[in-house]
């Protein structure tokens, strides 16, 4: 019908009707239930060739027939899976002292947490495509499977080298994990109900950067730096146990066609080659050194050489109209400038409450919770408010302007320690509103064979966005500091830091959070408020 991306709206709706008669007469021939066959090639074909985001209130997936305890079952499975990822994120870096003084080397100790982050960030995107080609029971198992195995190696490492690339490896499955989970959800509730379960993946994010650090400072103190990666093997067996045998009756969306290998190793080497220098810039090198820059260059020729691939290739990787539109592109932004402010200001937090209020290392932690924890509800308000009301982006609307205006707040005044407490808790409470919204319009904006493929470009942006955004924050802090303190490891002389020139540097960084939640809140505001698939709501039924 098309030999290329659509050319128009209209053109899309013809083809969206066609597309629809010929699924009707596939499954009239068909033995299986719809919610159970792949999709033909033929048909599967036409719609990664629409160019509008494919799906209406007329396309909405039903409900899987599952019980109530099935769905408990499968989404206690997922939490857990996911909590797996999320932990092993932060659970070594307070046990790295300990690691570098077994092995005796500590001049590439960072690279056991960087080889994770690197791994996990690139391959996320290939993890979603290949969940829309092969299955999400496949990859979820693949993905498991790479995980158990790299911990594994992990644990039994001889020496930093051997961790180091088992900790790689970790990072394949652990950087799978997430969006396929978050595509088994899309498959198992509807777009409607599926905002209050956003919340409660959030709350696992908030739980696993809380307890990691403190588990893994008690199991390099008093057992072993080990059991940090012996941990996660029962953890992933038991999740794998429950989760299989329930995944058979959810149902399929996926479609089997040709795998673009070349276009998804092009984006991972440019989100490899990104990564390494939002790691290394101002850290390693400087950023104007001639090894940045030359990556630098590598990296937007591999992007260019991407994005080439992907407009001429048959069935790219990722095909690029499906991130255009009038919801995915503003669903994206708005979701990452958000986890990039809020990752950004968690690791440089702690460091104003040391100079500033003269906390320690273990108390400024602690007031890091406000900021992690009401964020959870922040996203639990907006992921119900999701479930009742026809018009759901005003919640995300009205909680990221108020963060706009409590991070314009804090750029201009100074409060005692209870607060900025205070007003970190209600900026994450409005912050934390983005995140159910934008997933689940995204989500609901795309054709069910392809959510797994949009899915997975998400969570890479979003990695993407929050590494770059604590160099930025890293960056504007040695600017108004001066280059005579390591921020990232808070090595250097931060003590004889005045507390007023810490105060006036942060008035930046807060300056920074403002303006990434003021974009959110602009972002959701021009993003399409698509109706939701799903149980209608009160004032739906009474109309």
């Amino acid at each position: 019908m098309f030999n290329a991306y659509g050319d128009s709206i209209s053109a899309a709706s013809v083809a969206k009707k066609n597309i629809a008669s010929d699924m009707n007469e596939h499954e009239r021939q068909s033995r299986q239930p719809a919610d159970q066959a792949t999709l033909p090639d033929d048909i599967g074909e036409e719609l990664s060739h629409i160019a509008t985001e494919v799906i209406d209130i007329s396309d909405a997936p039903p409900r899987a027939p599952l019980s109530p305890d099935e769905v408990r079952t499968i989404l206690m499975s997922l939490l857990l899976t996911m909590f797996l990822a999320a932990l092993d994120q932060t659970i070594v870096a307070t046990a790295l002292p300990t690691i570098g003084r077994q092995f005796n080397e500590f001049g590439n100790l960072s690279w056991v947490i960087t080889a994770y982050l690197l791994a996990s960030t690139a391959v996320a995107p290939v993890f979603g495509t290949l969940s829309d080609i092969y299955g999400r029971r496949v990859m979820i198992t693949v993905s498991l499977a790479l995980f158990t195995v790299g911990s594994i190696l992990c644990a039994v490492a001889p020496n930093l080298t051997v961790l180091i690339i088992a900790r790689g490896l970790q990072g394949l499955g652990g950087g799978g994990i997430m969006p396929v989970v978050q595509t088994v959800i899309s498959d198992v509730v509807s777009p409607r109900e599926r905002g209050r379960y956003q919340a409660y993946f959030s709350g696992v994010w908030m739980a696993a950067g809380l307890l990691g650090p403190v588990l893994g400072g008690v199991f390099a103190e008093h057992l072993h730096w080990s059991m940090i990666f012996w941990i996660n093997v029962p953890l992933a067996l038991g999740a794998l146990v429950l989760l299989l045998p329930k995944m058979g009756k959810i149902p399929v969306f996926h479609r089997r066609r040709k795998v673009d290998w070349f276009g998804g190793v092009l984006l991972m080497a440019s989100a490899v080659v990104v990564m390494l220098v939002l790691s290394w810039g101002g850290n390693r090198y400087a950023w104007l050194s001639p090894a940045i820059m030359a990556m630098i260059g590598a990296a937007v020729a591999l992007a260019f050489g991407f994005v080439w691939h992907a407009r001429n290739a048959e069935e790219p990787f990722l095909p690029l109209p499906l991130l255009g539109g009038t919801v995915v592109p503003y669903a994206m932004v708005a979701g990452g400038c958000a986890l990039g402010a809020i990752t950004a200001l968690t690791v440089h937090l702690p460091l104003y409450y040391e100079v500033v209020y003269g906390l320690t290392a273990s108390e400024a932690g602690l007031a890091l919770i406000p900021l992690a924890a009401v964020s959870t509800c922040g996203a639990a308000i907006a992921g119900r408010t999701m479930a009742r009301a026809r018009h759901y982006k005003r919640v995300a609307i009205a909680g990221t302007s108020a963060a706009a205006i409590f991070g314009a707040v804090l750029t201009v005044t100074t409060l005692p320690l209870w607060g900025l407490l205070i007003l970190m808790s209600l900026f994450a409470l409005g912050l934390g509103t983005t995140f159910p919204v934008s997933v689940v319009s995204l989500q609901n904006a795309v054709a069910r064979a392809q959510i797994g493929t949009v899915t997975g470009a998400m969570n890479f942006f979003r990695s993407l966005m929050s590494s770059f955004m604590v160099a930025v924050f890293s960056a504007i802090l040695l600017m108004a500091l001066g280059a005579g303190i390591s921020l990232g490891e808070h090595r250097g002389p931060a003590n004889a830091i005045p507390a007023a020139d810490m105060i006036n540097a942060f008035r930046y960084v807060f300056g920074a959070a403002t303006a990434l939640l003021a974009c959110a809140a602009l972002c959701i505001i021009l993003m399409e408020e698509r109706p939701l698939a799903g149980p209608s709501t009160p004032a739906e039924r009474a109309e």
